[in-house]
């Protein structure tokens, strides 16, 4: 994921165009025909001997094979990659769908198969339609050399990548990945280089509300743009609505002092609504779909807390590594923009709390989260160590409803009432 410190909404919109599967398979065909077509105007620079030793005939049962080949493995490769998602979305959570639609190697592999098929058949209308001039038979062969080649490399890596596609392991890392991501923002860039929206914050009463223009989560706040929409002025922008939170139209966004109404439409034009939310500036989200994870794990119809106790030991990797890294200092770049700053509880809810309720009845996840949660209580983040105390004690509280054994009830409480390590 990119550094969004000062992100504009462009840079935001070119990334997700980027990792649209679509984008790079388009690419590669593109390119391919490029190649394809390029070979008719290299014909002067071939040598004489080369042209009358290689004739379309040589090449043309090549690129057959090579057309052939290339949309049996592409329709193939489509069917099992659809399979794998609809596996991982039914098996972990429909949230992970769209994180294993972005997987870089997948579209790249994909993109390969379907550009070396465009290649190959765009190819072969040229040579049938005697566009090749005679002599761009060795130019075609050349390019198609280099296509084979990188058609085995990317077999290669289509067969290594295929051993967990879909897998929950993989599911899981890729999950966790785009979860780290989106915390080490947040200490990269806390508040996102604005001033931070504390309690101590003082609104001003004659400041004006700027309207939410449609419904949908709040996706992206471009602050750069909004900073440099007022820098001329002494309006000043107080957001109450942090990523990931839903809107309803006029619902307001935020407040403001000293705004025109050109400068209020590009407060609202700074704001990405959509119909998900996304990773790249909503902190909790990550957290979130890894705890949905483990709740699905807990169903009764899929029954495997082991899944469950893996997201937890994530989980507390993620929110003890945030909290041990150092934050970015420095006055705030946005210093007349006031973005709301990271909750504690709300990270810890987002990890925890539906794990703290689906696995209550289950003694080895109740022990496991208890742990986790008394390792955070010594976090060096202050408020984050409370809200972990906070959620131990709702934790044992579930666990105290749904346990019936006294003798795991008793191991509960051991585990809650262990001594800290810190």
């Amino acid at each position: 994921m990119a550094d969004f410190k000062t992100a504009s909404q462009t840079m935001m919109i070119l990334l997700r165009f980027s990792r649209r599967l679509w984008v790079r398979v388009a690419l590669m065909a593109l390119l391919s025909v490029v190649a394809a077509v390029s070979a008719l105007f290299l014909e002067e620079f071939i040598p004489k001997d080369l042209r009358a030793r290689f004739q379309p005939d040589t090449v043309m049962p090549i690129l057959t094979i090579l057309a052939s080949g290339m949309l049996a493995v592409s329709t193939f490769s489509l069917n099992v990659m659809v399979s794998a998602h609809n596996a991982a979305a039914a098996q972990a959570t429909p949230r992970a769908h769209r994180i294993l639609l972005a997987d870089t190697t997948t579209q790249s592999v994909l993109a390969t198969f379907i550009g070396a098929f465009v290649y190959a058949l765009t190819s072969i209308i040229l040579l049938r339609a005697g566009l090749d001039g005679g002599g761009s038979s060795v130019t075609v062969l050349i390019f198609t050399v280099a296509v084979v080649v990188l058609v085995i490399l990317a077999l290669l890596r289509w067969i290594d990548h295929l051993s967990d596609l879909g897998s929950m392991d993989a599911t899981l890392r890729m999950t966790e990945a785009e979860a780290r991501a989106s915390l080490q923002l947040t200490r990269r860039a806390p508040a996102l280089r604005a001033s931070p929206l504390t309690a101590e914050t003082l609104i001003p009463t004659e400041a004006t509300p700027i309207p939410s223009p449609r419904s949908g989560y709040l996706q992206f706040i471009d602050v750069a743009h909004m900073h440099e929409a007022i820098k001329k002025s002494e309006a000043r922008i107080y957001i109450h609505t942090a990523p990931g939170q839903f809107l309803l139209t006029g619902q307001p966004v935020a407040y403001a002092t000293g705004l025109t109404e050109k400068q209020g439409k590009a407060m609202q034009n700074s704001l990405t609504i959509g119909q998900h939310r996304t990773f790249e500036q909503d902190a909790t989200y990550g957290l979130l779909v890894l705890s949905e994870i483990a709740s699905r794990a807990l169903s009764p119809g899929i029954n495997d807390p082991g899944t469950a106790i893996d997201v937890i030991a994530r989980q507390e990797r993620l929110l003890w590594n945030w909290a041990g890294a150092e934050e970015a200092k420095g006055d705030p770049k946005f210093p007349r923009i006031f973005v709301p700053e990271l909750s504690r509880n709300e990270m810890i809810q987002s990890a925890f709390s539906s794990t703290a309720r689906d696995g209550a009845d289950t003694i080895e996840v109740t022990c496991r989260l208890l742990h986790a949660l008394r390792v955070l209580q010594d976090a060096p983040d202050p408020a984050l160590a409370k809200a972990a105390a906070r959620m131990s004690e709702t934790a044992r509280q579930y666990a105290e409803e749904a346990l019936t054994l006294k003798s795991e009830k008793e191991t509960m409480r051991q585990a809650h009432n262990a001594p800290r390590l810190g």
